[in-house]
């Protein structure tokens, strides 16, 4: 099977990833567009989670390959059914790392319902025990999709390894419950898993490639095949186990100004692009829509049960959408937006809105405020490790020079350049109620 792809051009699927591909929890994807309300502003930018999903795919293969071809002599020993089948495993995780998003990407997934709820039996009980009451996110249900529904039984019949494998390498609140990824005494789990989601994963160097590409902005465009050419793997101490070396994510120096213009690419496509004011105004309607429904009104239902998650796509919110006589509804389905009445730009103390909301109440205007963060990475800043990712390497090789193993955050200073997050505050108002409410806050900012 080939798929044809204007980003990768010819995809190559094989038979027993063919199945995967054609599953109904994959063609879903199709009627989820992969920038939600970004359409709005950027009429182009209608692609698919699915079109996203097929190309992470393949460069989640391409990456795999790039690793293994560069690997040091410990790690170049797989033998070939057992590296086949680690293959497999990274492409369907990046083929299915998507499968939990709802109707209009991230738009919704304010309303999802707890964890809990979910019984996803594939997670580890110590790992998620803090959450099993706060909301479940689109990779909750990504996991129970990939453990708990048909899904899993047609991976487990055509390769391998399990939809819990593979959904291992999409979480690391996954167990893994045998020695899977564990070969001549080194443990890949780490690497594969990086691949799908780190400072430097296959997700990210499609969508952004992607979205810019859709939207006509400029701002995604990287060097990829500079920076899946030069990807490679560090061996480094051994594991929780005491008994397996760990296999980590490592880029050749010579990439390190290509993955610099990555980051910035990203950190200008948020900003631009994703934090869109038309975009936000619309992702906030839909909030208030839901948060102001009356106690017994009808709600967008999301199903607990995994396999009702099929039915849900963007065609099945705006039915729902339509039906409503909620005003927020109305507004969403007749593109009636609020207006911008104001913005302010930088550091989180630059940006409060708190004197014209005040006005505007006092005004009798009825307002949104949104708010959004555009920051370099959610790993690092100034150098010092953001939560509990795994490390990132840069192995260096100068021509006179021994070879040196540096930490990601240590051989690029795009980290400390881009250390300050930049915020973004909005309000919006009724269309007919814009020149009142900026004569109500003229003056203050």
């Amino acid at each position: 099977m080939e798929v044809r792809d204007p980003i990768h051009g010819a995809v190559h699927v094989d038979d027993a990833e063919a199945r995967v591909v054609d599953h109904p929890y994959v063609q879903r994807l199709r009627g989820i567009k992969q920038m939600g309300f970004s359409e709005l502003p950027f009429p182009g930018a209608v692609h698919s989670r699915y079109a996203h999903s097929v190309g992470v795919m393949e460069l989640a293969g391409r990456a795999f390959d790039a690793i293994t071809q560069r690997a040091p002599p410990e790690c170049a020993a797989l033998p070939p059914a057992r590296r086949a089948a680690l293959r497999s495993c990274v492409r369907l995780a990046a083929l299915c790392h998507d499968l939990g998003h709802a109707p209009f990407s991230h738009c919704t997934e304010f309303a999802m319902p707890p964890l809990r709820a979910l019984g996803i039996a594939a997670y580890a009980a110590d790992r998620v025990a803090t959450r099993l009451d706060l909301l479940a996110s689109h990779e909750d249900y990504t996991i129970a999709i990939l453990t708990q529904s048909s899904l899993a039984l047609c991976i487990a019949e055509n390769f391998p390894f399990t939809g819990q494998h593979v959904a291992a390498l999409v979480s690391h609140e996954v167990r893994v419950p045998d020695d899977f990824f564990l070969e001549g005494g080194l443990d890949w789990r780490r690497v594969l898993s990086q691949l799908i989601s780190s400072e430097l994963d296959v997700d990210r160097l499609d969508y952004l490639q992607r979205d810019s590409y859709y939207s006509g902005a400029r701002y995604g465009q990287i060097d990829v095949g500079w920076l899946i050419g030069n990807l490679e793997c560090h061996v480094h101490a051994k594991g929780r186990d005491d008994r397996h070396d760990v296999v980590s994510l490592a880029l050749d120096h010579r990439a390190i100004y290509a993955f610099d213009d990555f980051m910035i690419a990203r950190y200008h496509m948020f900003v631009m692009v994703y934090f869109h004011h038309k975009s936000v105004v619309f992702e906030e309607m839909l909030k208030r829509h839901f948060l102001e429904q009356v106690p017994g009104a009808p709600t967008y239902p999301f199903p607990t049960a995994i396999e009702g998650y099929l039915e849900m796509d963007d065609v099945h919110l705006h039915s729902y959408l339509r039906r409503s006589t909620d005003p927020w509804a109305r507004r969403i389905v007749e593109r009636r937006a609020y207006r911008r009445a104001l913005e302010l730009h930088g550091s989180q103390s630059e940006v409060s809105t708190e004197r014209a909301v005040n006005a505007l109440s006092s005004a009798g205007i009825d307002f949104l405020q949104a708010s959004s963060t555009g920051k370099l990475s959610r790993y690092n800043v100034m150098g010092q490790k953001r939560g509990k990712a795994p490390r990132i390497y840069v192995v260096q090789r100068q021509p006179g020079c021994r070879e040196r193993v540096l930490s990601l955050e240590d051989a690029t200073r795009v980290f400390e350049r881009y250390q300050d997050e930049r915020h973004i505050a909005r309000v919006y108002v009724p269309e007919d109620r814009v020149e009142q409410a900026q004569e109500a806050i003229r003056g203050m900012y």
